[in-house]
């Protein structure tokens, strides 16, 4: 659902640090809401679930063997990430960042320089921020969430350079960005709706990120939330990351993303995605929020709450989108030149789950391939691994779903 507008409740010339926090009309974010209305269950493909839950949404699909983990790249080589044989153009805005001539540089030269300090300083600092960690490749253990100070921009750009990984340890969450959180700094009178700051992350890997636990904004995010702004992803890996196990909303083992300036969607581009786990959105996950996705890997996913959403009496809720979940009312999604194979979801929606509560939301998949990415319980017929919710059926071109 998308998130109200606080232009009515705010003040000009009130300070910063007095304003309120940004109203929501997501019960995953505190504001009370009428429950969505049951979908039509007649185009749906059931297991033991007879009703479909109410709108959220979400990717997924049955795996086959596992498989191998990424390897780091070798020294001087770039990194390997996304589907190489996608050939989905990547308009302009979606490319990276040229950072050439960097705003500051983390680390001087050797491992032990490139430290999770300096990335937490860094990333507060903003600007363009690459790496000098020498030649080979080097995990930044990190020790601390790196947080994104909103008037420190409006760019924040977070450039590996093909060799560094930061990792979470298994124990917090990676990145953060949130123009609606007072601690970052308040920079407009309408923080859900603001053009930065503009984060981009390129040519990295974010493994192990772990927001368990961490409920704020709903919770979810494994290895980066942002909420506001705008959010681009390239040619980066994601591996190994994780939220909460169970509930019906929270999600986005590698990301969680609520609202964008405008609605613009986020772009993700020549990225993979593997071995997330969260109760739902085993690697993407939103609420309100339009997503590109080119080029891109999505493997080895899983939503693995249960009870789907609104939870089923007696279960905690969760278990859609086993590799996307999204959510809201009017939003859309468009999958081109990808691969999402071997997901897995425990109620809906092995592949991609994905409802607009207002039925205005569309979903376009081109020139990708969709595959033993098994549903548990419900799907919509005709479309393996996808439960869909929206103002027409998703449109298909040259893409491949079993």
């Amino acid at each position: 659902m998308r998130l109200t507008s606080l232009a009515a409740l705010l003040v000009l010339g009130v300070a910063a640090a007095t304003l309120p926090a940004c109203a929501s009309n997501d019960p995953a974010l505190g504001a009370a809401q009428p429950s969505a209305s049951q979908p039509d269950t007649s185009g749906l493909v059931t297991g033991d679930q007879d009703v479909a839950p109410a709108g959220r949404d979400g990717l997924g699909g049955p795996g086959a063997s596992a498989s191998p983990k990424p390897t780091a790249p070798a020294a001087g080589k770039a990194l390997a990430a996304g589907n190489p044989n996608g050939n989905a153009t990547v308009p302009a805005e979606a490319r990276a960042v040229d950072t050439s001539k960097p705003t500051r540089t983390i680390g001087t030269g050797t491992p032990a320089s490139c430290t999770s300090a300096a990335v937490v300083k860094a990333v507060a600092a903003g600007g363009v921020i690459t790496f000098d960690c020498g030649p080979a490749p080097v995990t930044i253990k990190m020790a601390a969430t790196a947080k994104v100070r909103n008037a420190n921009g409006p760019k924040v750009v977070l450039d590996g350079g093909g060799r560094v990984t930061l990792s979470g340890q298994g124990q917090r969450r990676i990145l953060y960005m949130n123009t609606c959180d007072s601690a970052q700094g308040w920079t407009t009178s309408h923080c859900q709706n603001q053009d930065h700051p503009q984060l981009t992350v390129q040519n990295l890997t974010f493994a192990d990120g772990n927001s368990t636990g961490d409920k704020a904004e709903g919770g979810g995010g494994g290895a980066i939330f942002v909420r506001g702004g705008r959010l681009k992803v390239v040619n980066s890996r994601f591996v190994d990351n994780r939220c909460d196990r169970t509930g019906p909303d929270l999600g986005g083992a590698a990301i969680r993303v609520l609202s964008q300036y405008d609605n613009k969607p986020v772009y993700v581009v020549s990225s993979t995605f593997g071995g997330g786990s969260c109760s739902n959105g085993g690697a993407l996950s939103s609420i309100g929020v339009s997503w590109v996705v080119l080029n891109s890997l999505l493997r080895d996913n899983k939503a693995i709450g249960n009870g789907a959403n609104p939870a089923k009496s007696g279960t905690p809720g969760g278990g859609s989108g086993g590799a996307i979940y999204c959510d809201g009312n009017e939003f859309t999604v468009r999958i081109a030149g990808t691969i999402i194979e071997n997901n897995k979801a425990n109620e809906g929606g092995g592949a991609v789950f994905f409802v607009s509560n207002n039925r205005t939301g569309t979903m376009k998949i081109e020139n990708s391939t969709l595959r033993r990415n098994p549903s548990g319980k419900f799907e919509t017929r005709g479309y393996p691994g996808i439960f869909f919710l929206g103002a027409r059926n998703p449109t298909l071109t040259n893409a491949k779903l079993t």
